[in-house]
């Protein structure tokens, strides 16, 4: 499945594949990395799915994300991003949220 192999290749390494914000770079950010099984954010993604492509093409915060990574030595690969991996992510995530 997309989603999932993006979700664990690009977003799990803070947010854990459950998507509890569970992993150690979860708490190396200021703010930390959000939870997102919460209630909140799935009426969020529900409400607005543009949610998942601002967070990865916006990155909040300025460069919030990047800095993170930087801080702690990880290094990811660009990803050419496509309609269909917003997509596929947004599902993936959207099973993985209602599942909780």
């Amino acid at each position: 499945m997309n989603g999932k192999r993006i979700f664990i290749a690009r977003c799990a390494m803070c947010h854990g594949e459950a998507m509890k914000a569970a992993k150690c770079l979860a708490n190396k950010s200021i703010p930390p990395t959000p939870d997102l099984i919460t209630a909140s954010f799935k009426r969020r993604l529900d409400d607005y799915p543009g949610v998942i492509v601002s967070s990865i093409m916006l990155c909040p915060n300025g460069d919030l994300m990047p800095k993170t990574l930087r801080e702690n030595a990880i290094k990811l690969p660009p990803h050419a991003w496509t309609y269909k991996d917003f997509r596929d992510i947004k599902e993936y995530m959207s099973a993985v949220i209602l599942k909780n």
